[in-house]
């Protein structure tokens, strides 16, 4: 009887060490799977968000050159402009000699 109550004082700990490490290995393994899911999770978000900067960064490169673009034709109507209001004064100065 004394070597039954031997083996039960020294199964009993090694048992609950052993269910220990298996209960430790099974939520460290939950762990590990949640935390994959986190961190794909959040991988995933930056590349959407990556995504998004770089159409942003695109849609303002086009509309820098449409702006250049636009630029460049309102300077050049500008300068048509002054040639025309200078040929005018031009002319009206002539009118404006002739009628004295």
């Amino acid at each position: 009887m004394q070597e039954l109550l031997t083996v039960l004082a020294v199964a009993g700990p090694v048992a609950s060490i052993g269910f220990a490490y298996i209960a430790f290995g099974r939520n460290k393994k939950k762990d590990d799977q949640q935390d994959g899911k986190q961190n794909g999770t959040v991988l995933t978000e930056i590349g959407y968000i990556k995504s998004g900067i770089d159409d942003i960064k695109r849609k303002q490169e086009r509309q820098d050159e449409k702006q250049e673009s636009q630029h460049i034709e309102v300077i050049s109507r500008l300068t048509s402009v002054e040639a025309s209001a200078k040929q005018a004064h031009k002319r009206i100065d002539r009118l404006e000699g002739s009628s004295e």
